[in-house]
């Protein structure tokens, strides 16, 4: 495939390396608003990790010109509405993930169906915590916002989650909602930990990860099988065919 890489920070140098290596094209990058200026590529797909403030722009400059667009951005999502209208009157394609590791994916079912379990336990408290590189720039990060979300939709227990300070200090916790703590540390790709406790005993799942290896390979697969497709798409469309 001829991929555009948009944003060339490590995720976007990874994703180049691996994209060749696997015998794609990388036809150019955008790393700024200027370079879609006199943008006269051929791309049969776009694959974005830019910044929030930059990723509506660059969904909508895709559209306009016919790519269709992988994206690993994350705290845009207020902008959703705005993005899924632009690729409906286009007729465009997008694919979008929090974390398109297929470790995490597969702890996303295993959150959910904690939360489950747990719904009728409530000696239980939850917190999660999120430890990233000190690069990383929103806090939480969208993959605990998703875990986050997916806590919320099958617990009803729970009203919300909150950015919390760490460490938890006593009376921080709010009633029906619970903390996220987001620590920023040298070195570290990502690691998320969902604890239940109670008096007793807690419960706790973790996923941590080793690289950024994980997350170019997801992101590829899913450029791959967004070829030939309109609509707005994510990483249960793409596993629920594996």
């Amino acid at each position: 495939m001829k991929i555009l890489l948009i944003g060339y920070g490590k995720m976007g140098q990874t994703l180049d390396k691996m994209a060749q290596a696997a015998g794609h094209e990388v036809v150019g990058k955008i790393n700024q608003a200027s370079d879609w200026d006199n943008f006269e590529l051929e791309a049969e797909v776009a694959i974005e990790f830019s910044q929030p403030d930059a990723a509506l722009n660059n969904y909508l400059a895709c559209f306009e010109r016919g790519i269709p667009v992988v994206s690993g951005t994350t705290a845009w999502l207020a902008d959703w509405d705005k993005m899924a209208a632009a690729c409906e009157e286009k007729k465009g394609a997008f694919f979008y993930a929090s974390n398109f590791s297929i470790g995490v994916n597969l702890f996303f079912a295993l959150n959910e169906r904690l939360a489950e379990l747990m719904a009728g336990q409530p000696q239980y408290q939850l917190e999660m915590e999120e430890i990233h590189h000190l690069e990383k720039k929103d806090a939480p990060s969208g993959t605990a916002i998703s875990l986050a979300q997916g806590v919320l939709a099958h617990n009803k227990r729970f009203e919300d989650w909150y950015l919390a300070e760490f460490p938890n200090l006593e009376g921080s916790q709010k009633e029906n909602h619970f903390p996220i703590f987001a620590l920023r540390e040298a070195g570290v790709p990502g690691t998320h930990s969902l604890k239940y406790a109670s008096s007793e005993d807690e419960i706790i799942i973790t996923h941590r990860a080793k690289g950024r290896i994980g997350f170019a390979a997801g992101a590829l697969k899913a450029a791959e099988w967004l070829a030939g497709k309109n609509g707005v798409f994510g990483m249960k469309d793409l596993l629920k065919e594996q």
